[in-house]
């Protein structure tokens, strides 16, 4: 951990570590269960992610954001809404609650809100932080929006350890536009992942270079005389999906939490980490767990 005299704050999107780290696991059929038999290869790989990325960034703060069921006020407006997406797989769904113990276990701090998503938590808490240094750690593109000055995200890729870095520049140099136009993009192209269509026929390609000309939905509107027939038409044919998406697409950084940065200030893990390991048969996170300074208590009995 870094001193206390630059705070750093490490916000995590609890549920697509979760997703992530189960089905990279998944295909072998190695689970590995607890003693209550509990399959707990997501638990384990969220903690290993969430240990990689804080060796690295050295943070002082830590809230893991979570989703807190699936009626939001996205679904409210627009009921199919990730509502395509498969029931989760059987030996993931009691890992949800193992999770949530094994980050009390560890310590960490925990938030989430009915109504609202992970991204909407993590956009408020960004910005309650209040231009603290902040560390998003995620495999969800939708969280590239809150980049700024002092906001970083860093996407999940294959292996532990193993992120893509982004910081406002280089965001800019790779789509052109700023990141708090990046909803704007993926109203107009959709998002098959979440459930809504954006604009029927066009895609990424043709988004961003609509938001780097007319820099928002509403220029875009007025700029229809200068676009070809063809995306004007699609345009005009799908505008009431295209403002829908507008609003589902954004990330809501007012969300009524209770969260301070005391709070979420870390400590240090300890005999309770500890015992969370031991009772669930994951001694290969003790290691980590130590190497990394998750754990303080000394001696460590897990080697």
């Amino acid at each position: 951990m870094t001193s206390m005299e630059t705070k750093r704050l490490l916000l995590v999107d609890g549920m697509a570590l979760l997703f992530r780290s189960f089905f990279q696991t998944a295909p072998s059929g190695r689970f590995m269960y607890n003693e209550h038999q509990i399959p707990t290869n997501a638990v384990h790989g969220l903690i290993r992610h969430l240990f990689a990325a804080a060796e690295k960034i050295k943070p002082t703060h830590i809230t893991i954001c979570w989703d807190m069921g699936k009626d939001t006020f996205r679904t409210e407006m627009f009921d199919s809404y990730k509502a395509h997406r498969p029931a989760p797989p059987t030996e993931l769904i009691p890992q949800f609650e193992l999770a949530r113990e094994a980050t009390e276990a560890f310590s960490l701090n925990n938030a989430g809100v009915k109504g609202f998503e992970a991204d909407d938590c993590i956009g408020t808490i960004s910005k309650l932080a209040n231009g603290i240094e902040t560390y998003i750690l995620t495999g969800d593109r939708d969280l590239l929006q809150l980049l700024n000055g002092t906001n970083f995200v860093w996407l999940l890729q294959t292996g532990y350890g193993n992120w893509k870095t982004y910081d406002q520049q280089i965001f800019i140099e790779e789509y052109g536009i700023e990141p708090a136009q990046f909803h704007y993009v993926k109203a107009l192209m959709g998002d098959t992942a979440d459930g809504y269509p954006g604009v029927k026929g066009i895609g990424e390609k043709t988004a961003l270079k609509l938001i780097q000309q007319f820099d928002t939905i509403d220029g875009v509107m007025n700029g229809l005389d200068e676009l070809t027939p063809s995306v004007r038409k699609k345009i005009l044919d799908g505008v009431e999906m295209l403002r829908l998406s507008e609003k589902l697409a954004a990330i809501h950084c007012d969300v009524p939490l209770n969260w301070s940065l005391d709070a979420a200030l870390y400590t240090g893990a300890d005999e309770k980490a500890n015992n969370f390991i031991s009772a669930n048969g994951m001694t290969g996170l003790s290691r980590f767990a130590r190497h990394t300074g998750f754990i303080t208590q000394d001696p460590f009995t897990l080697i």
